[in-house]
């Protein structure tokens, strides 16, 4: 068996046991014990709640090394990379579409990845602590790029349609608290000075924290089973735009960061966890943020879905691809 197949397969194995969670959340919505409007709820709680947990966490198991804090600049470089180049390919892609409703959608979409619902819990699966710690940068820059330019698509002033009248006319204004002011930056802005000063922290703090964090993987999983539940496949599978926002997604950008990574000659294991991010399917608060901004959530929802079923696909593929050149 090829060396190829072998990281195909193993990246594949742990994606199947993440959705045989998601499969668990299907059966639970579809029997009304965990329906869409409770997910949303945990999103919100993910959000806010589980996923500083876990960053703060990544920082507390992590021992200081020089060649750990390099990693971590590559791991920041590669999440500016990774959110630039999705903008500047996804405007060029979705530049002139008129169609204000479901077009910031997916320019969202082809930007923005599922990194902290399900980006961190596949890098504690296939990679461990230090998976983790690279990981939450990227998530970092995530929220930097999302709370700026992500709302600013998604609000509609990238796409102009005299005809919509007022509805796409409210731009969305750049604010500096919530590029400074997030859960994720935040969470980093505790955790990185505990890294770098190797401040000693009791178990009475480190075992909640501990604690909350290993939620991650379980509630999120369940929670995308619940949006995954009602997508109509067969329509999205003819829609075009969508097909591109997948591609732009799940091949053309994380291709052009894995060439970036392998010319920085990134060690195999920063590869490999970023990666996870660069190849992840579209976020889930591509609903969250449709949904504030008045644009069609059924739709968001869909889309997400579509694009992280064929994930299960592309991202054993590209994952495997990058450890097999990293060596």
């Amino acid at each position: 068996m090829s060396y190829f197949l072998q990281n195909a397969l193993i990246v594949l194995r742990q994606l199947i046991m993440l959705y045989l969670i998601v499969a668990v959340g299907v059966l639970a919505e579809r029997m009304k014990w965990f329906p869409e409007n409770v997910a949303k709820r945990c999103a919100q709680l993910l959000m806010y709640v589980v996923a500083p947990c876990i960053i703060i966490r990544s920082f507390l198991v992590m021992e200081y090394s020089p060649e750990i804090l390099r990693n971590l600049g590559i791991a920041l470089l590669g999440g500016l990379l990774l959110h630039g180049l999705g903008i500047a390919i996804s405007w060029h892609a979705f530049r002139g579409k008129k169609n204000p409703d479901t077009d910031p959608i997916l320019h969202y979409g082809s930007i923005y990845g599922n990194n902290g619902y399900m980006g961190l819990p596949l890098a504690q699966a296939m990679v461990g602590d230090i998976g983790v710690f690279y990981v939450s940068i990227v998530v970092l820059t995530f929220s930097m790029f999302a709370f700026t330019h992500g709302m600013f698509v998604m609000s509609g002033a990238a796409v102009r349609n005299p005809q919509a009248g007022d509805r796409n006319q409210g731009i969305a204004r750049f604010e500096w608290k919530k590029l400074l002011f997030n859960a994720a930056t935040l969470a980093v802005l505790v955790g990185f000075p505990l890294f770098l000063f190797r401040v000693p922290v009791p178990e009475l703090v480190r075992w909640p924290i501990d604690t909350i964090a290993r939620m991650n993987t379980p509630l999120a999983m369940l929670m995308f089973g619940t949006f995954l539940s009602r997508t109509r496949f067969n329509s999205m599978l003819r829609n075009k735009k969508v097909l591109l926002t997948g591609l732009i997604k799940l091949f053309i950008t994380p291709s052009i960061v894995l060439t970036a990574l392998l010319a920085l000659r990134a060690d195999r294991t920063l590869v490999h966890a970023l990666m996870i991010p660069a190849a992840a399917p579209s976020a889930n608060n591509t609903v969250v943020f449709a949904a504030l901004h008045d644009r069609d959530a059924g739709y968001a929802a869909q889309v997400v879905s579509l694009i992280s079923l064929v994930s299960i696909i592309t991202m054993p593929t590209m994952i495997a691809l990058a450890l097999s050149l990293a060596g």
